[in-house]
Order: structure tokens, then sequence, then C-alpha cells
């Protein structure tokens, strides 16, 4: 991330300097124009159109000239300095990012299965983006077949977002009523939101909506018992109505970035609903990509360098341990003490009788006859007392 805040900074400034060119250019021609008009008009008035300049009137048309060239060659200067400055963006990127990725691959991991894989879940991703016309070509060029009732609920969920980023409340609370009951099940509060936000946008109408506000206001009364103290401060805003909800106490009801969470909230909770991750596999993948690929490029180099064979040979698994941050932390990981390898379903982790935990593989190695010593404590024990862990 490092080389792409590098690069981001040059761009930045280019982008500046682009903005300060264009208005110093506009602010200069326009001078000129204004001054040269000036002057044009100065001497049809004091001369006439055939007869001969005087010598102050040459003198100031010498300096009109000249104060044209001036600016004209300023702003071919401001111009090659920004030249310059993209220039200097082109080597940000040739310094900070390796074009040749091709190295830290693997030889056959995209086999044909893998590439069906891979299709499916960028169509998945244009499904989630609204992409519907780019995953149906990508569909008919990859020869995939997908199911219409997969497509369905992708579009039914966008056309909600576009119109809650609009601020359009009844498509998002229609879907809210209709799968109440599974949204009660994962102890969502997202139909309750949609009915505050609704409440909020009747309020900001003044006493024109009071009758009508408090005619919705019966749709708070399943929530009454999990959302009571929200409830008592959107009727206690009411009171305020007359004076405008602004100057009130309750201000704080009409905090704009309400709207950006209602989205997110929604987009959590209906992912959950049909069993989908609330960021697109896709992206999160790209991203960890991002963030290793320094590190994988560093380390082949090395291994390269070093000459080392049989290090880096195993699809499953990495010759190094990369830090992609906790947003990346889905499950718990064990890797074993002693062998020092991520344990699998096929080596998982053994918890000993001594409470000291390592993996089967590990064991297995580890045990002498009938008997095995813990490589951390003193306690000699059976290892078929071990039992297996699950985290």
């Amino acid at each position: 991330m490092d080389q792409c805040v590098t690069v981001e900074r040059e761009l930045e400034k280019v982008l500046h300097k682009f903005s300060g060119y264009g208005q110093l250019c506009e602010r200069g021609l326009e001078e000129l124009i204004d001054y040269t008009g000036g002057l044009k008009h100065e001497i049809l008035q004091s001369q006439g159109q055939d007869a001969e300049l005087s010598g102050t009137l040459s003198l100031v048309l010498t300096q009109c000239c000249k104060r044209i060239k001036d600016t004209v060659q300023k702003l071919a200067s401001d111009h090659k300095d920004i030249h310059s400055s993209v220039s200097r963006v082109g080597k940000a990127i040739d310094k900070n990012f390796d074009s040749d990725i091709s190295s830290v691959g693997i030889d056959g991991c995209w086999q044909a299965d893998s590439q069906r894989l891979l299709n499916e879940v960028m169509v998945e991703h244009f499904f989630r983006q609204g992409m519907l016309d780019v995953a149906e070509e990508l569909c008919q060029e990859s020869g995939l077949s997908v199911d219409p009732s997969q497509k369905e609920p992708f579009v039914e969920l966008n056309r909600i977002l576009e119109a809650l980023k609009v601020r359009v409340l009844r498509p998002a609370l229609e879907w809210a009523v209709s799968n109440r009951e599974m949204l009660i099940a994962q102890n969502s509060s997202l139909e309750f939101k949609l009915h505050r936000l609704y409440f909020i946008s009747l309020l900001m109408g003044g006493t024109t909506n009071q009758r009508e506000a408090l005619q919705y206001a019966k749709n708070f009364q399943p929530f009454a018992l999990n959302h009571q103290k929200d409830i008592q401060v959107l009727m206690g805003s009411l009171v305020y109505l007359r004076q405008g909800i602004e100057n009130s106490p309750y201000v704080h009801l009409l905090d704009a970035n309400q709207w950006a969470d209602i989205c997110d909230i929604f987009t959590r909770d209906a992912c959950a609903l049909l069993g989908l991750s609330v960021e697109s596999p896709l992206s999160v993948s790209f991203s960890a990509g991002c963030v290793a690929l320094p590190a994988l490029i560093n380390i082949k180099a090395v291994i390269e360098q070093r000459q080392c064979t049989g290090v880096w040979n195993q699809k499953d698994e990495l010759p190094i341990e990369v830090d992609l941050g906790k947003k990346c932390w889905y499950h718990s990981i064990f890797a074993c003490p002693i062998l020092r390898q991520q344990t699998t379903d096929n080596n998982p982790p053994m918890k000993l009788v001594c409470g000291h935990i390592i993996s089967r593989d590990a064991l297995n190695k580890m045990f002498n006859g009938s008997k095995l010593k813990c490589p951390y404590c003193p306690m000699e024990q059976s290892p078929g007392d071990a039992k297996q862990i699950f985290f």
C-alpha cells in the first residue's frame, strides 16, 4: 500500500498544478484580451482608422506586444513544468510497481476447473455491482451457464441500494417487511432504522406533516420492546416541529451520515439472508494480492539468487507468512510450533494431556514406542490420550 500512496501523492501534485495552471492561464488571457481591446478602442477614438500613430501610441503598442510575449512565454514555461510533473508520475509507477509479476505464479494453477471458478467469482462480482450486461457478456464468452434465479436477488438488491442513495426508502421498506421474520431471526434492526429514517423525513417537513408523522408512528409498535429509548426521542422531537428540528435539541436526528449507514446495514443484512459475504470475494482476493505481492516478489528473487530448490513447490502453501492485517482474519489459524507448518484437515491440531498443542504429524514423529514426551514440559504420556481440537 505504501507504493500506492507514493504514486497517489505524485498524482495529486500534478492535479493541483493542472488546476492552478488552468486558473492562471484563464486569468492571464482575460487580462490580455481586456487590455488589447481597451487599447484598440482608445486608438480608434483618438486617431481614426487611417491616421498615423503618434509616438506615444507607438510606444504603448510596443509595450503591449512585449506584455503579450512575456505572458505567452510564462504560460509555456508553466506548461513545460506540468509535463515534467506528469513524467515524474510515470517514473513513480515504474519505481514502485513491478510490471513483471508472472514470476510469482505457479505453473498449472489455472486448470479448467480453476478457470471456471474464477469466471463464476467474476460473474458474481459484476452481479453485486449491478453490472448485469457485463456479467452476461462474460457468461457468453466463457461458456458459463448461470441460473436466472441466481441473478434475480442481485438485481433487486441493486435496485433498492440505488433508491437508498437518492434517499428513497419505500423499496427498502417493502423488502424489509416481506423478509421480517428472517431479519428478526438474525437480530437485525434494519426495518426499525428504515422506519426511523422515514419518520425523520416527515419531521423535516415541519408542522405540515405533523398529522402524517403521528399516524406513521404506529409502525414503531412492533419495535417498542427493543428500541424504546429511540422511539421516545423521536416522539419528543414532535414538540419542536413549529420552530424546526434543526433549531432544537434533536438536531442530531438530521445527521446526513445515517443515510450512508443505512446503505451499509442493508447490504450487510441482505447478504446475510442470501448466504453471501458482505464484501465481494473478488475484491477481497484482489486487495489481499496487492498486499502480498511485493513480499512474494522479494522472496522469489531471493530464492532465485540463492538457487534454492523445492522451497516453493506446493500450490496450497506459501514459503513465507504474509500479514494481510486484521480485516482479512476470517477464521482461526494454528501453526504447529514443532514442524512450523499450518495445520490442515488431514493434519489437525492435537491437544496433549499437559495442555500443549502440536500437529498430528508432529505427534506421530515424536512418540517412541508407547510413550510420548511433551516437547515443552517433562510430562510423559500416551499418544492415544491426545485429542483433536477445533478452533
